[in-house]
C-alpha cells in the first residue's frame, strides 16, 4: 500500500483562502506570522482564519528569526497546530520552542551544497523542509537532493537508484528517503505541472506550495484543486 503524501498550501491571507482550501482540504495550511513579507499577517487575522478553517486541517504558523514570545503566544492563542522556523533558529531555540509550546516543530533549511542537507539530518527539530530560500518560489538543485538520498537515504539501508526507486515510475510503499527518519516537506517551485513527479521521484512525506498557486499575486482556488489533485493522484 502507498504512503499518502500530504499537502501543505501556504500562505494564507484571506477568508476566501480559507474557503478555497476548505474545498480540497489539504493536510496543512500555513500563515506567515512574521512581518516584512508580502504575505505576512497578524495574529488576530490568524485566529480568524483558522476559525474559518475545516477543523481537519492542521495549521501552521511560519516564523524566520522571531522573537520565542511571540511563538508561544501564537500557540497558546490555538491559532496554528504547528510551528515552522524558516531562518537562523539554531538548536537551542528549536528545543525551546518545542518544550515551551509542546507544538511540533518543522525546521526550515535553505538547499544549496551537500553540507546543508547533511545540517538537516542532525536537526532536533520534529519535522524538517528542504527548500531554496524563504518563499522565493524557485527549486534549489534536486540533483544535489538525488545524489544525497542515493548515498545516504532510508537511513543508509539501500544506496542505489533502483533500490530506491526513486527515479523510477513509482514510489516506494511506506518508505521515508531521508535519513535520519525525518517526516519532511519537499518546497520551493512546486506547481501543478511539476509536483506529481517530485512527489514520484523523492517520495517526500508532504509538500508545501504557495506562490505556485497563485494568479496576480493571490491564492488562485483553481491551482489549489489542481495541486491537490496532482498530488493525491499518486
Amino acid at each position: 500500500m502507498k504512503e499518502k503524501t500530504l499537502v501543505k498550501i501556504c500562505g494564507l491571507r484571506r477568508p476566501s483562502d480559507a474557503q478555497a482550501v476548505n474545498r480540497v482540504l489539504p493536510d496543512f495550511a500555513g500563515f506567515i506570522l512574521s512581518p516584512g513579507f508580502r504575505r505576512s499577517i497578524g495574529l488576530e487575522q490568524a485566529v480568524r482564519l483558522r476559525g474559518l478553517l475545516d477543523p481537519r486541517i492542521r495549521t501552521v504558523g511560519v516564523y524566520v528569526d522571531a522573537d520565542p514570545e511571540e511563538i508561544i503566544k501564537a500557540a497558546a492563542s490555538g491559532a496554528v497546530n504547528l510551528i515552522q522556523l524558516h531562518g537562523k533558529e539554531d538548536d537551542e531555540y528549536i528545543e525551546r520552542i518545542i518544550l515551551r509550546t509542546s507544538l511540533p516543530v518543522i525546521k526550515a533549511f535553505r538547499i544549496g551544497e551537500k553540507s546543508d542537507l547533511e545540517q538537516a539530518v542532525k536537526c532536533p527539530a520534529q519535522w524538517i523542509l528542504l527548500d531554496s530560500g524563504t518563499g522565493t518560489g524557485k527549486s534549489f538543485d534536486w540533483e544535489l537532493l538525488a545524489s544525497f538520498l542515493e548515498e545516504h537515504g532510508s537511513a543508509g539501508k539501500a544506496k542505489s537508484p533502483e533500490s530506491l526507486r526513486y527515479r523510477g515510475d513509482s514510489r516506494p510503499a511506506g518508505e521515508n528517503l531521508f535519513p535520519g527518519n525525518h517526516p519532511w516537506l519537499l518546497a520551493g517551485g512546486l506547481s501543478p505541472e511539476n509536483v506529481a513527479a517530485a512527489v514520484m521521484r523523492f517520495c517526500p512525506t508532504a509538500v508545501d506550495v504557495s506562490s505556485k498557486v497563485e494568479t496576480d499575486g493571490w491564492k488562485d482556488p483553481e491551482k489549489i484543486r489542481a495541486f491537490t489533485e496532482a498530488v493525491r493522484r499518486k
